[in-house]
């Protein structure tokens, strides 16, 4: 079922509501740090080799079989913006949603007991991707590529871009998305040994504090 099920998961059709999300790509847009198809790209990058990485280091380390609790705590330490914690914990209880009608799990559902008002994203998507049969490499996957292309599409409704160019953007950061995962998946198997301290904290003040400001606006077209 591997391939299968890592295509339905990273599917950006799948009704997780990711599709609500700008990954901080609205406010950067406002704030004119994004214009088009370069600047685009520069902001995927940073936000790939940043929150991607934690992400996906997160998901690993759930697939993997780590102690969901002690993640999503990991989780709300590398987020210093409320804002993001609380984006993070709305997409997580939406994915709980659509997991646990897609993939019945006994782990799911207890995660979900335990935090009814949704746990960190990552930490579900990794739990989801251990339902679903697959391994911590493919959450890592997951996750990082999901931090690129919700940017990505929400910039072509944004600014109009050209779908073709936002696609050839996510095409040419594909050799960094392997890298990234490949440090995500070795750092969320080292939890196993040396607990959540291996996973990375790469941190993105810009992201945070764009995130605060969002939050703030009376109207927006993102949720976050």
């Amino acid at each position: 079922m591997g391939t299968a099920a890592l295509l339905v998961l990273a599917d950006g059709r799948f009704p997780a509501g990711g599709h609500a999300h700008s990954g901080g790509a609205e406010e950067a847009v406002k704030a004119g740090r994004i214009t088009g198809a370069a600047d685009l790209e520069a902001f995927c990058r940073g936000r790939l080799h940043t929150a991607g990485l934690v992400a996906a280091a997160l998901a690993a380390a759930a697939a993997d079989g780590a102690d969901p609790a002690a993640l999503d705590a990991a989780a709300d330490a590398r987020t210093p913006s409320p804002a993001l914690r609380l984006a993070a914990r709305r997409l997580g209880r939406q994915l709980m949603r659509a997991a646990r009608a897609t993939w019945p799990s006994p782990e799911l559902d207890a995660l979900a007991r335990e935090f009814p008002k949704g746990a960190h994203q990552p930490v579900v998507l990794g739990l989801t991707a251990r339902a679903a049969g697959l391994g911590p490499e493919d959450a890592a996957y997951c996750a990082a590529y999901e931090s690129m292309s919700g940017p990505a599409t929400a910039v072509v409704r944004l600014l109009s871009l050209d779908p073709f160019e936002a696609t050839a953007v996510l095409a040419r950061l594909a050799p960094e998305l392997d890298r990234v995962v490949d440090r995500a998946t070795v750092a969320g198997a080292a939890v196993r040994t040396a607990g959540v301290d291996a996973l990375p904290s790469a941190s993105a003040p810009l992201l945070e504090i764009g995130a605060q400001a969002h939050a703030a606006w009376p109207v927006r077209l993102f949720a976050s």
